[in-house]
């Protein structure tokens, strides 16, 4: 893995990417672009940087340390914060600071509010509540710290992780592999995948051992199979074998005949994207909503851009049916995989 992937590879799962690229105007901290020497709000409406020319800042003044200046279209460097979500920047940064897991009693005392009313502001402004932020920061630190470093153990307790075994009870939830393999950039790690064709076009399954990695759909094979080149760029691909072509079967007739789907996955995101597509399963066939209530749902009502990004993100189509999701006025919204095949999964559920 080369650096500057592994640099972006280290933005993109940092939730806050997910707010920088969601324009999110409730995000308190600022984010720099080494190629251009300025930093932003994420709420900016400049160019996206690529990701690996991104650093995250937790205030202007620390931005402006680094060398980076204002940027002169949204004027980071200009008060105008609301005081809620200050405070919550505070909780952010005091979370990230803790070597240990802090209670919410502890925050809400940090902050002098109540326990009810600080869970509940927390998870308005940054759409995850305390404890599940706080994971997911760990989760972010251990991973560029097993990019890092040559132990793994010091990687898992820097983080943060009270112990290496609570650790590995989850690794293959939170990084689809060994802590080891991961270290090495996913490396050697085995993904069976085969190319078909079905009613949409084609179709590409992968799999690893833990379940359905990819089901991604298009028009020309060859770009799909680039496509799942760069998202495991060291992992060792394999064709099909007539046990993974059953696996495959199942994944088309899925697509031809959509609706819940059993089949075993293995989920790869962010907690908030992770949050997202849960909440997505949770859709029945032939129903739909909307970014709006989907943000709603989760507790999190401003964060409807983040969650589109979200959608947009799957890499596991039908199976994680972000076709469900539409216009408040029920038109058909942009589908990552074309608006048409949206509308044929939605008549086909509909029966």
């Amino acid at each position: 893995m080369t650096p500057a992937t592994d640099l972006s590879m280290a933005v993109e799962t940092d939730p806050r990417w997910a707010a920088v690229r969601a324009r999110d105007r409730t995000a308190t901290f600022f984010y720099s672009v080494a190629t251009t020497g300025v930093y932003c709000r994420p709420s900016c409406g400049a160019r996206l940087a690529r990701p690996e020319n991104v650093a995250f800042h937790a205030s202007a003044s620390e931005a402006e340390r680094a060398g980076f200046r204002a940027c002169k279209r949204c004027k980071p460097d200009r008060e105008g914060v609301d005081p809620k979500v200050r405070e919550v920047t505070a909780l952010c940064r005091l979370l990230e600071a803790s070597p240990e897991p802090l209670t919410l009693d502890a925050l809400a005392r940090h902050v002098g509010w109540s326990p009810f009313h600080t869970h509940r502001t927390f998870k308005a402004v940054t759409g995850l509540t305390p404890r599940a932020y706080a994971a997911a920061h760990r989760e972010s630190r251990v991973r560029e710290g097993l990019r890092a470093r040559a132990s793994v153990t010091e990687a898992i307790v820097d983080a943060g992780y009270s112990s290496s075994s609570r650790f590995y009870e989850r690794s293959q939830e939170l990084l689809g592999m060994t802590p080891t393999a991961f270290r090495e950039g996913g490396a050697e790690q085995p993904i069976r995948f085969a190319i078909g064709e079905c009613s949409l076009g084609s179709i590409l399954v992968a799999a690893t051992a833990r379940g359905v990695c990819a089901i991604l759909l298009g028009d020309d094979p060859e770009a799909l199979a680039h496509d799942l080149e760069r998202r495991f760029p060291r992992a060792e691909l394999l064709g099909a074998d007539p046990a993974f072509e059953a696996l495959v079967a199942e994944v088309v007739g899925l697509v031809e005949r959509p609706g819940k789907s059993d089949l075993p996955l293995d989920i790869r995101g962010t907690a908030f994207q992770q949050r997202v597509w849960r909440a997505l399963t949770a859709v029945p066939p032939g129903e739909t909503t909307t970014y709006s209530a989907l943000a709603r749902a989760l507790g999190a009502p401003k964060s409807a851009r983040a969650v589109a990004q979200a959608c947009a993100a799957n890499a596991l189509a039908v199976a994680i049916p972000c076709h469900r999701v539409v216009r408040t006025d029920g038109s058909l919204s942009g589908y990552r995989w074309g608006v048409e095949r949206k509308r044929r999964l939605l008549e086909r559920e509909r029966g």
